[in-house]
């Protein structure tokens, strides 16, 4: 499995099985989000099946005029009555029409909104390693493109479907009954032509179903691209860029044009093979009316219904394969919404339980990422933090000390070893509750690109101005947020590209100072920063540390000289901890080498 950015690229699409019943019963779970709505579902399926059967009534006027032309009619019409029968059918069919494409939208749009809320709430609530396992581009395809597919199949597909089955079964029942002789010749030919249907609509839903697979990735392309474009041009990669999405949409037209290929071969057969029998009883009924034993109107008739009967045949193909498509687009929302949440939504006003005190302790704590269950990260990992203490976590790279952090985030959980907060297992907290009272400031701050006040306000959603304004302040924010000409409603632009990284960081830190954590952990938080702006939000950190426990990964040793305990990682073990003059006394420490590393650096 590659990475890129950090996430693992997208599995392998799922084997490709047959449409089966287990799975259409699957795809039919997504129609209880048309139960709100079902009055207006089953009003528009009424208008449906009237303006359906009405239009079979409409297709008679054809044939009864010739018999009123020839004098042979059987209801006794004058010209003008039957015309203005038909102005009064047309009338009643255009007022069912309208009040079915409306009824149609309002059921897809508003169940279609359910739908998408509902896989939002969900992805955001899926866990960490879930979210990890997939792109960004696939989740966010699920959400417009499979969904989008699902809509137009509830607001014009399905009925339209549903419309061409009526006008297909009434039209053959028609002739049946008023053409005996005929209707045998001509339903001779419906076997062959449902059988090559479904084969055909086999293949082609497999198609589409790759299709769109390569279309999400060809999406993942584009959104990698755009989320990393600095990188993208610093490295003249956009040639790279250019060649890796031509590629993945070059498979997407390949499978495309072998769609079309196979609709086009059906296509053909229809035209051929169906209207070639169709014209073949036009000639045996031309003959019927030469011998007396049919009437000129019947002939207008068999040959109206015949052409409605097969131009209903190859509509039910085409919005078959549709249909089946959008099953498939449904078994990939499905797979997401039966993920289990991680965390249940309860709104900030929700009522809190106490507040944590911040007192931690990790017990042979032993971890290895799911992706990477062979390769351990944390080898039995003790540590020990008092409410309100300072510890810092340093190493080099890849030792752990993020791991430590993220596995107290509950982002993932421990195979072995316990992790207690105020002496009670952190698994027995109520997710949101617990995450509530810890705050995290990290070396990359990606602001969303609403304003500076809607940044801040993450922190606490229901803040007064003044709360926001006095968390600016503390966080050393609030000189340069007044003096932008807009202040608090300044646009910060996607992912925070309008500020520079000290000012991005001081957002964070007064969104945090906001959130008034028991818990406050600092990931290198100035680590990437110039010295004024290190400065500026180290102090601002200080402020925010007071009065609450604070755990800090650290590769500049300076910064961390006055905490309260320092613990050394190197290989997933702690292999030294005490304050910086304990671990500075220790001639052949670790600490004591990284120290001299870095302070000699500096000197």
């Amino acid at each position: 499995m590659s990475m890129r950015n950090g996430r693992a690229s997208a599995p392998k699409s799922e084997e490709r099985t047959p449409l089966t019943r287990e799975k259409l019963r699957q795809s039919l779970i997504i129609f209880r989000y048309l139960l709100p709505y079902k009055w207006a579902f089953i009003s528009g399926m009424f208008f449906l099946a009237a303006g359906s059967l009405l239009f079979l009534g409409i297709m008679k006027v054809p044939g009864e005029l010739f018999n009123v032309i020839a004098g042979k009619s059987e209801y006794g019409y004058s010209l003008n009555q039957l015309f203005l029968f038909l102005l009064v059918l047309l009338a009643i069919q255009s007022v069912f029409s309208y009040l079915r494409v409306q009824l149609f939208a309002l059921v897809s749009e508003k169940s279609m909104a359910l739908l998408r809320t509902d896989l939002y709430q969900k992805l955001i609530t899926l866990g960490i390693p879930f979210l990890e396992s997939r792109r960004v581009g696939e989740l966010t395809s699920r959400i417009s493109t499979d969904v989008g597919q699902v809509q137009n199949v509830f607001s014009i597909t399905l009925a339209e479907f549903l419309r061409q089955i009526i006008i297909l079964v009434g039209g053959i029942a028609i002739i049946v009954i008023t053409m005996p002789k005929l209707a045998l010749t001509m339903l001779a030919t419906f076997p062959v032509i449902v059988i090559l249907a479904m084969y055909f609509g086999r293949h082609i839903r497999k198609l589409m179903k790759d299709r769109q697979d390569k279309l999400a990735e060809t999406n993942v392309v584009v959104e990698e691209t755009m989320q990393s474009i600095q990188t993208v041009k610093a490295y003249t990669n956009e040639w790279f860029e250019i060649n890796r999405y031509g590629l993945s949409l070059k498979e997407a037209v390949r499978l495309s044009l072998k769609g079309a290929h196979l609709r086009g071969l059906f296509a053909a057969f229809i035209i051929f093979v169906m209207f070639g029998a169709l014209f073949f009883i036009m000639w045996r009924a031309a003959l019927m009316v030469q011998s007396g034993q049919m009437l000129e109107g019947e002939l207008v008739d068999f040959v109206v219904f015949t052409g409605i009967i097969g131009g209903a045949i190859a509509s039910i193909g085409s919005f078959y394969t549709e249909i089946v498509s959008a099953i498939g687009a449904t078994e990939r929302i499905q797979e997401i919404l039966k993920e289990d949440s991680e965390v249940e939504i309860t709104p900030p006003s929700d009522p809190q339980l106490p507040r944590l005190s911040g007192e931690i302790d990790y017990k042979n704590v032993h971890f290895s990422y799911p992706s990477r269950s062979d390769m351990p990260v944390l080898k039995g990992i003790d540590l020990h933090i008092n409410p309100g203490e300072k510890v810092a976590l340093v190493g080099a790279s890849g030792a752990g000390k993020s791991t430590i952090v993220q596995l107290l985030l509950r982002f993932y959980q421990a195979q072995s070893g316990t992790i207690r907060m105020d002496g009670q297992d952190i698994l027995s907290y109520p997710l949101t509750h617990y995450r509530r009272n810890i705050a995290i400031v990290p070396q990359e701050v990606l602001l969303f690109g609403g304003t500076i006040r809607e940044n801040i306000l993450y922190g606490k959603p229901d803040a007064t101005d003044a709360e926001i304004v006095e968390a600016s302040k503390k966080a050393n924010a609030w000189d340069f947020i007044s003096s932008f000409p807009d202040g608090l409603e300044t646009l910060v632009g996607e992912r925070g590209i309008k500020l520079s990284g000290g000012q991005r960081q001081r957002i964070a830190i007064a969104r945090a100072i906001l959130k008034d954590p028991a818990v406050l952990l600092l990931d290198e938080a100035t680590s990437s920063l110039d010295a004024e702006s290190e400065k500026a939000v180290q102090d601002a950190l200080n402020k925010l540390m007071k009065g609450r426990t604070s755990i800090i990964i650290a590769h500049r040793l300076a910064t961390i000289r006055d905490v309260d305990c320092i613990y050394v990682i190197d290989g997933g073990q702690i292999v030294e901890k005490g304050t910086h003059d304990e671990l500075s006394s220790i001639e052949d420490g670790a600490y004591n080498a990284l120290a001299k590393l870095q302070f000699d650096i500096i000197a």
